[in-house]
């Protein structure tokens, strides 16, 4: 899903499949039978997306970079985003986005490479150039910075097996933390920042559920599957040599959250998050729920 609209009681879910528009997905069917009214729209399609907003308070709005990979594709949908949302008036609109890394990093492709010819981490670069779309359209925003989900670790980004068969996280993080935050959170810290009404608009909110080293997530592993976890970092470099599908982008990303913990974590005060969503999850608890998701092989 790429847009939630509230208004009032209503809350209507917008969506996109790579070939057209479909019947809801299933999460949209478990909105369904909560009593919310679903309704279909395309990202690329700037007219579906103001029918789709049409008598809504407000919008989460989000883009799946990992859906293309492209930072091209993922401002042409923030730029249909902002412009149905002016048109349909919406008076407040939360933009699921995050830090532009050329604030800290150089783009010269002597720190890190440089990727699609302008970027560093291009979904979080292209999200920040996206920010600037928002204000100029004079849409009335909150900047909703996220960060790494911990469903990742139950999703490719986790522990695998070495050749002696230990479960081992490799994560290129080495002795630096890590903030991380369940993905309900995030849905969860949205829908306060809605019930705080509009103090928020105008203003960036960053938010994560808690900051963990490599060998506090390795322990936190090892304590859901029942195992030894063992954290053994990988360099950057190893990292993006790896060869999956967004390799380097996802490479790149984590040398910036290692380089630069102190101020990703510094930013994201977990108390104010938490005053947003008192339910705010730790990993913990997090794993509670959701260990069983975690792979052992």
């Amino acid at each position: 899903m790429n847009a939630a609209l509230v208004n009032q009681s209503i809350i209507s879910s917008a969506f996109r499949t790579g070939s057209g528009l479909s019947r809801p997905s299933p999460k949209a069917q478990e909105l369904v039978k909560l009593g919310a009214e679903v309704v279909q729209a395309d990202n690329y399609d700037e007219q579906s997306l103001v029918d789709a907003f049409a008598g809504a308070y407000g919008a989460y709005l989000v883009t799946d970079f990992w859906a293309h990979m492209s930072a091209a594709r993922e401002l042409e949908e923030a730029a249909n985003l902002v412009n149905a949302a002016k048109k349909a008036g919406l008076r407040h609109v939360i933009w699921s986005t995050l830090e532009d890394t050329r604030d800290h990093i150089p783009v010269t492709g002597e720190r890190m490479p440089t990727l699609q010819d302008t970027y560093n981490v291009p979904h979080f670069d292209a999200k920040a150039e996206a920010d600037e779309l928002f204000r100029a359209a004079g849409v009335p925003a909150t900047f909703l910075r996220t960060t790494f989900y911990w469903e990742n670790l139950a999703n490719g980004w986790g522990a695998t097996r070495d050749e002696n068969g230990v479960l081992t996280l490799s994560l290129p993080m080495g002795d630096s933390p890590l903030a991380g935050i369940a993905v309900g959170d995030i849905g969860r810290t949205a829908y306060g920042i809605f019930q705080a009404g509009p103090e928020y608009v105008g203003r960036t909110v960053h938010i994560a559920g808690e900051h963990l080293t490599g060998e506090q997530i390795a322990a936190g592993l090892s304590r859901a599957v029942g195992e030894p976890v063992v954290y053994r970092p990988l360099t950057h470099d190893a990292y993006r040599a790896l060869g999956f599908p967004g390799a380097d982008e996802a490479g790149n990303m984590l040398q910036y959250y290692t380089e630069f913990a102190d101020y990703f974590t510094g930013v994201r005060d977990l108390a104010a998050v938490r005053e947003l969503n008192p339910g705010l999850q730790t990993f913990d608890q997090w794993l509670d729920g959701n260990g069983h998701t975690i792979p052992r092989n």
